[in-house]
């Protein structure tokens, strides 16, 4: 199996491919941290880093070609979506969601590159209204770091925008492009996106997240907010269930956490240097 990933992905598909004993080649970016190629390898993944996504894509596209290797994400440019029977994996977190909450939240809010996990949640959500255990679908939110989505939403047409490409701190989900099947998710539903394209204010949520026993990855805290933005509209109201969704950990990328906290001082084993070192004296 081949997969082109910043590292959620491609952790994802090595760890299961090593669990079927499947040759797993990810290709990354030359930007991404460390820890998310480690994350692959350590799974048994020969990884390689390339300088840009539509190079990881064209790549890929040949590799399937000539070698007969299975995609397990998208391979197009423009970007359409994954493999579907990867997509059709998101509706399991809809399907949870029903049954912990024992209702139907009114907002789900997605972290959203290509829109995989919005449109298969929005399916899951598609399944338990034919099956009948729901009556109604959740408002698809598309929380973004580059805004292709707002601007697609905003043109009114069918085919998906694109905007300008810059680098974010929330970079696993920094696509300037958006897919047919996340706007579908949006338009379907009646939901809406919100661009969140200030570093500081991502950072901040993560912050807030942490301070709450929370300590996701930059691209998830992107979701507070994009909730605050949503609720300073009017678009979300005080007696609405709003269901969050986090991508991964902080620890996949601790290095854009680490430059907002203090240096960890070294002290002897003394009262006096930890009072000191705390700010108690």
């Amino acid at each position: 199996v081949v997969v082109a990933t910043t590292g959620n992905h491609g952790a994802a598909v090595a760890a299961y491919a090593a669990a079927a004993g499947l040759r797993c080649v990810a290709l990354t970016l030359e930007s991404v941290p460390s820890t998310m190629k480690v994350l692959m390898q350590v799974y048994g993944a020969e990884v390689v880093a390339l300088a840009s996504g539509p190079e990881r894509w064209t790549l890929m596209r040949k590799a399937v070609e000539e070698f007969g290797w299975t995609p397990m994400s998208g391979l197009a440019d423009p970007p359409v979506g994954s493999n579907p029977f990867g997509i059709d994996g998101y509706k399991t977190i809809a399907y949870e969601l029903i049954t912990q909450l024992e209702r139907t939240p009114d907002v789900v809010v997605v972290p959203t590159a290509y829109g995989d996990g919005l449109a298969g949640i929005c399916r899951g959500f598609d399944d338990l209204r034919e099956l009948g255990e729901i009556e109604t679908v959740p408002r698809m939110v598309a929380a973004e770091a580059l805004g292709p989505y707002s601007a697609s939403l905003a043109s009114e047409s069918e085919t998906p925008v694109s905007v300008s490409a810059r680098p974010s701190v929330a970079f696993s989900i920094a696509s300037p492009v958006a897919t047919y099947q996340g706007i579908r998710a949006i338009r379907d539903t009646g939901g809406t996106s919100v661009v969140v394209n200030e570093d500081a204010k991502i950072l901040a949520g993560q912050s807030q997240l942490a301070s709450a026993g929370l300590y996701v990855e930059a691209s998830a805290a992107i979701f507070l907010p994009a909730v605050a933005e949503l609720a300073a509209g009017g678009e979300i109201h005080r007696d609405d269930i709003v269901v969050c969704i986090a991508t991964s950990s902080g620890l996949k990328d601790v290095d854009a956490t680490a430059g907002t906290l203090p240096a960890v001082p070294s002290i002897a084993p003394d009262l006096d240097d930890l009072a000191l070192a705390i700010g108690e004296i």
